[in-house]
């Protein structure tokens, strides 16, 4: 649950970035949002890895927190420049 908590907050932040960015500086809020984002995902490991977890399961599980929020990121910049 805390993964589906964790990617859907982090779409709403990435809507959020892109959307209060100029429209000049999507590319910009993007980017920006990406590397608060893998912030987020670094602080979440840390503490999956503190609870017993091992790095080959967190892994996977915090490439898909980060991967989905970048990636609407990503497609909302470039959707919002044409």
């Amino acid at each position: 649950m805390r993964t589906v908590l964790l990617i859907v907050a982090g779409s709403a932040l990435a809507w959020l970035a892109i959307w209060l960015g100029a429209p000049a500086r999507r590319k910009l809020a993007a980017g920006l949002f990406a590397a608060a984002w893998l912030g987020v995902v670094g602080w979440n490991l840390r503490t999956g890895l503190s609870h017993g977890y091992s790095l080959g399961e967190e892994l996977p599980i915090q490439a898909l927190i980060y991967l989905v929020p970048v990636a609407i990121a990503a497609v909302l910049s470039w959707r919002g420049k044409r």
